[in-house]
């Protein structure tokens, strides 16, 4: 028979979804019949129209929501669960990404805290309140009682010269995924993570569209190439999927094999 990666019946939260990684996500748990919210910050149009595309509002809504404080996260959790009566995954992929090269020596105090903000700080808040929802929902029949997947990169393992604040958020995000995951799998929630590279989204346009840049980014990937973002949506619909029960705390590295000659 046919194996299927199925999210029928159930609910998905899927931060930063208007575009790159995050709509790549928002269609493809569409096509797995999950019923999705998603936020967006400015691209109004953009996320109008994916909504639309994957059902309308009785399948699929955006939620314009601001995530830079933990209250930020809180409020987009609570709009999610009046939308639907329930939550069963959250996808925290939103974040940004100074292009500019910021040396520690010359970064400012508003890039520092800002990137904090909006990297961390707010996934702190999503998180809290997702677990809360959770935690008051009865276990599906493999025991499983809800799916939290966080969004971290190359730059969290290995580091990132003159992008210092990127990196150490998205290294928390890493550590927290092995703290959630010993204290909440024996809740029947599973915690994972999903590590990309280079991936071709307009959040990295600037770079990987820079001719000075390029062939060196692309040196540094075994397999020649940045991803798409179909190709790290795939792994996240996985990590939430049946197939995916018996995987909590795992960090997985979806990078071209980049991150082992980094």
């Amino acid at each position: 028979m046919p194996v299927a990666l199925s999210l029928e019946n159930k609910v998905a939260l899927i931060t930063g979804g208007s575009r790159g990684i995050g709509a790549a996500t928002v269609r493809l748990f569409h096509q797995a019949n999950a019923r999705i919210a998603f936020s967006y910050l400015k691209a109004s149009a953009q996320a109008n129209a994916l909504a639309a595309d994957c059902g309308g509002p009785e399948k699929c809504i955006s939620v314009q929501q601001e995530l830079r404080s933990p209250a930020d996260g809180r409020a987009l959790i609570a709009a999610a669960v009046r939308a639907f009566g329930r939550l069963d995954i959250v996808v925290a992929n939103h974040g940004i990404w100074p292009a500019q090269d910021a040396p520690i020596a010359e970064m400012t105090d508003a890039q520092w805290q800002n990137t904090i903000q909006v990297n961390l700080d707010s996934i702190f808040g999503l998180v809290q309140a997702a677990v809360a929802q959770m935690d008051n929902q009865p276990p599906d029949a493999s025991g499983v009682t809800g799916h939290i997947v966080l969004v971290s990169s190359t730059a969290g393992q290995r580091g990132e010269a003159n992008h210092a604040d990127y990196a150490v958020t998205k290294g928390a995000l890493i550590s927290l995924t092995k703290s959630l995951s010993s204290e909440l799998a024996p809740r029947g929630i599973r915690v994972n993570c999903v590590a990309p590279g280079w991936v071709k989204t307009e959040m990295s346009a600037g770079a990987l569209n820079d001719t000075t840049r390029t062939p060196s980014i692309v040196s540094a990937i075994p397999v020649g190439r940045a991803a798409s973002p179909e190709e790290i949506a795939g792994p996240i619909l996985f990590l939430c999927t049946p197939l995916a029960g018996f995987i909590s705390g795992e960090i997985m590295n979806v990078n071209g094999g980049a991150v082992l000659v980094g």
